[in-house]
C-alpha cells in the first residue's frame, strides 16, 4: 500500500483529509514561491502552486504525494494572502457586495512519479458589509 505524504502544514487541509478517513503517513512543509507571475490568470496560478508544492517535498519510492492551494481572485486580479489587518480590511471592502471566484487546486504525485492536477472554480456572492462587520471579521 503507498504511503499518503501530505505536502502542506495547514491543519485545515489534514482536517479535510481526516473527514473522507485519511491519515498522511508524513507531513511535508514544501517551500516555493507563491508569488504570482506577471499576466498569470488566477486558475492557472492556484494550478501551478499545487503542482510546485506536490513537487517541492521528499518523495520516496512508493508514496503518494498531495498538495493543494487556494486562491480568491476578483476577475483576473489575485488577491494574495493579507500581509496585515489593514490589507485584510482593504481586501474585505474590495469583495462587498461582489462576486468573486475561488479557484481550488489540488495535485496528486502518484507512484509513477507522474503529476495529476486539477482546480475547481467557485462563484462566491458576498452580500455589502458594513464597517462594524469587517471589524468584528478581522478581529
Amino acid at each position: 500500500m503507498p504511503s499518503l505524504v501530505l505536502a502542506s502544514t495547514s491543519p485545515r487541509r489534514r482536517e479535510l483529509l481526516a473527514r473522507i478517513g485519511l491519515t498522511p503517513s508524513r507531513i511535508a512543509a514544501p517551500e516555493i514561491d507563491e508569488t504570482p507571475l506577471k499576466g498569470e490568470l488566477p486558475r492557472a496560478y492556484v494550478a501551478r502552486l499545487a503542482e510546485s508544492k506536490a513537487l517541492a517535498v521528499d518523495r520516496a519510492p512508493g508514496d503518494v504525494v498531495l498538495a493543494g492551494d487556494t486562491t480568491v481572485a476578483v476577475g483576473r486580479r489575485i488577491l494574495e494572502k493579507p500581509a496585515d489587518e489593514a490589507d485584510l480590511r482593504r481586501m474585505l471592502g474590495l469583495l462587498s457586495g461582489r462576486r468573486h471566484h475561488v479557484y481550488s487546486g489540488v495535485c496528486v504525485v502518484g507512484t509513477d512519479g507522474n503529476a495529476r492536477v486539477r482546480v475547481a472554480d467557485t462563484i462566491v456572492a458576498f452580500k455589502v458589509l458594513s464597517a462594524l462587520e469587517i471589524d468584528w471579521y478581522v478581529a
